[in-house]
């Protein structure tokens, strides 16, 4: 019986799909590795400096201004006389925080913030305060206007008893 080649239809040698072996050098995965690659002359290293960290949004530079310390940027707190206002409001009514906040439609923490004096004070919020409490707050930055004579406003070009001049 002659010999004949019978293929099963498998080929079992490797192959090599993509780039080739042969151009590529050999990465030291160790420390060791690394450094015995420095001293042949096969590898260098940079420093990066920030490299591996987000520093640079977090460090102020020497001429930079904190916020804090920013005239232009403050923000009006809430008054003594308003948080201790609300807080014996509250106390009179025998309501928590808790309360008065539901009652406002607002989170306890705001009250809390009002009471401790840490709230940029809000017009709504305090006219909410005012109805549920039943009393008057003092409104903080308000400074009673001084009023005009009629003559005084006439001069000025405001209203005189009756309305706005008539025009010709």
């Amino acid at each position: 019986m002659p010999n004949t080649n019978i293929q099963t239809g498998q080929d079992w040698g490797a192959v090599n799909v993509g780039r080739s072996s042969a151009g590529r050098v050999a990465v030291p995965k160790t420390a060791h590795g690394v450094t015995r690659a420095k001293a042949m002359g096969l590898l260098a290293t940079e420093k990066k400096f920030g490299a591996g960290g987000n520093r640079s949004a977090h460090t102020a530079s020497v001429n930079a201004k904190k916020i804090e310390e920013s005239d232009e940027l403050k923000l009006n707190k809430v008054d003594k006389s308003l948080s201790k206002a609300i807080q014996q409001a509250r106390m009179a009514k025998k309501m928590t925080q808790k309360d008065l906040a539901t009652r406002i439609n607002e989170k306890p923490q705001v009250v809390g913030e009002y009471e401790s004096g840490k709230a940029v004070p809000n017009g709504q919020i305090i006219v909410k305060m005012e109805r549920v409490l039943g009393v008057k707050l003092p409104r903080p930055g308000k400074k009673p206007a001084a009023k005009l004579s009629a003559a005084e406003g006439a001069k000025k070009g405001g209203v005189v008893r009756g309305g706005p001049p008539k025009r010709r």
